[in-house]
């Protein structure tokens, strides 16, 4: 039975054009063509499509006999995995930085112009009496448009240059690459949250700056829960000298949380003059209309000297309340 599922992903034609498909990533492409559900109870349960056409070139990219960049192309269908190769490392870059901690949803857009909806929701829940009508919370086509912005990045990696590089030294570069890109898109979220807090920010003298001013922050949450509090890593020294925060210290070191639980996140992004609280389950969408988008062609054809690495992403509030701010004053 193994060999039948063998010879299945030995057998798939790859081809430039499965980059080009309308609506369908390479990858799902791939699947269509070798369904991962196929492999239950194989010894290749767990990979997926792009991983079993690695296995099939035996295209190893990482450990210690990991294969070099020219490895991709000793075939030309190998050759087509290569921008996939590219694009995963890239986004693990991206999903390495604060970004997927701070979204509640990520939305998917045809258009460079989103207009989502808005949930009003200010009477009182309450019990209600026969005969009584009930208290209204309307949701209703938001009366904001949101635009989406391009990020992108050119890479210069002449052919000759990489060829001979190992393929996770080559993959760490890429993710350095995707976790910058990703940096620059969470700035643009982080100004989209500080517009909205502004309004009913509390302003605090910057040498008066003490714990029971995160606390009053915390308490500034309704109905709402402040699952994250986003500061500068200069904010951030601050507050982990705090008494407060020393006795509460724990062995716990992959993630620093203040006493009442909320998640202490350092942003480069960010000033020394704001805190940003949040609730993270209820406070940001991510509005994409692509996914990370190279020049598939160019990399099939070793033409690595100029490529364009690039996405397209916008980003709302979507509850105001779920996002709060301190602000320093001199």
């Amino acid at each position: 039975m193994y060999q039948e599922y063998q010879e299945n992903f030995n057998h798939v034609k790859l081809e430039k054009g499965m980059y080009h498909l309308a609506n369908k990533s390479f990858l799902q492409a791939l699947e269509e063509a070798d369904a991962s559900s196929a492999y239950e109870n194989t010894p290749l349960a767990g990979l997926d499509a792009y991983e079993r056409q690695l296995k099939r070139f035996d295209i190893r990219v990482s450990g210690v006999n990991c294969d070099k960049v020219e490895k991709f192309f000793t075939t030309t269908e190998s050759a087509v995995l290569f921008p996939e190769f590219i694009r995963r490392a890239v986004m693990q870059g991206m999903e390495e930085s604060v970004l997927p901690e701070i979204t509640a949803a990520v939305t998917w857009s045809e258009s460079n112009r989103y207009q989502g909806c808005a949930l009003t929701d200010t009477t009182a829940y309450s019990t209600t009496t026969a005969g009584t009508a009930m208290p209204v919370s309307s949701i209703l086509e938001s009366a904001n448009i949101s635009t989406i912005e391009k990020y992108g990045r050119i890479v210069q990696a002449s052919y000759e240059a990489v060829r001979q590089q190992r393929l996770d030294v080559f993959a760490l570069m890429l993710r350095r690459i995707g976790k910058q890109l990703a940096e620059s898109i969470t700035a643009k979220a982080l100004v989209i949250m500080k517009n909205t807090a502004n309004a009913t920010k509390t302003t605090v003298a910057a040498k008066d700056f003490a714990y029971s001013d995160l606390a009053e922050l915390y308490g500034n949450f309704k109905s709402f829960n402040m699952k994250a509090l986003l500061v500068s890593p200069g904010v951030m020294a601050k507050i982990l000298v705090m008494d407060q925060m020393l006795e509460a210290s724990s062995e716990d070191v992959t993630e620093i949380r203040l006493p009442f639980g909320t998640k202490l996140i350092n942003c480069s992004q960010m000033d020394d003059t704001i805190l940003l609280g949040v609730d993270t389950d209820f406070a940001l969408e991510q509005i994409q209309s692509s996914d990370v988008i190279l020049e598939t062609d160019k990399l099939i054809d070793r033409q690595l000297d100029c490529i364009g690495i690039s996405v397209n992403v916008g980003f709302r509030v979507l509850m105001t309340d779920a996002v709060k701010m301190i602000q320093f004053s001199s």
